[in-house]
């Protein structure tokens, strides 16, 4: 039985989706010029186009684009991004949304000339965080790791040293969909490119623990 159960843990051992295949991904909002070609997507960002509620400045927008897989359980995903920021408030970075009113947006935000790590939470009314960078960067790295009823989101410069940006709650046990956003609220539109996006799914931690305390 001991034989059986060290099995089941090694079946449980988190496996990464090397490249998810992007052309079967799904679209919300489609942007009007888009591509996939070698698992990269660049689009041009829909103008006059973001994602907020309520807070702070009083208006509710929901039409960025958004291209997506649908995700249960726990899991990790990350992307590189880069972009032709030109204008304040050009965006680019992953999105895990369950709903109109429950979502997180994370990446980077081009504010007052300076680029800004950022990371949105919305439940019922939004919230927004940054890190101001020292000097522009040609891309960026951002992974989110969803435990439980947490995410945490980490950004790098390499896919090696990851730092912590956000730990923010999202409900568990609820699919979500994940995938990469970009929005240009106050512009006319830019070029945005995601490589490398990766999906792996984690064991849920809840179970790992059950199987730790009924070994037979």
């Amino acid at each position: 039985m001991k034989n059986t159960f060290i099995a089941a843990l090694f079946m449980l051992v988190p496996m990464y989706v090397s490249a998810q295949t992007l052309d079967r991904m799904q679209w919300f909002n489609e942007p009007e010029n888009w591509s996939v070609k070698n698992d990269v997507l660049t689009m041009d960002v829909t103008p006059q186009s973001d994602y907020w509620r309520i807070s702070h400045y009083g208006f509710t927008v929901d039409d960025a684009p958004f291209l997506y897989t649908l995700r249960g359980g726990e899991f990790e995903v990350k992307v590189k991004i880069s972009g032709e920021y030109k204008v304040r408030f050009d965006q680019a970075g992953l999105m895990l949304r369950i709903d109109e009113e429950n979502y997180i947006k994370t990446g980077i935000e081009y504010v007052d000339g300076k680029y800004n790590l950022s990371a949105v939470v919305t439940h019922k009314t939004s919230d927004w965080s940054v890190i101001t960078l020292d000097k522009p960067v040609d891309y960026i790295w951002i992974k989110a790791v969803r435990r439980l009823d947490a995410v945490e989101i980490f950004y790098s410069f390499d896919d090696k040293e990851y730092v912590m940006m956000r730990n923010c709650w999202l409900q568990d046990n609820t699919p979500v969909m994940v995938g990469m956003m970009a929005a240009c609220p106050d512009g006319n539109g830019f070029k945005a490119k995601f490589e490398h996006f990766q999906i792996k799914h984690l064991p849920d931690a809840r179970r790992v623990e059950w199987l730790k305390k009924n070994q037979e």
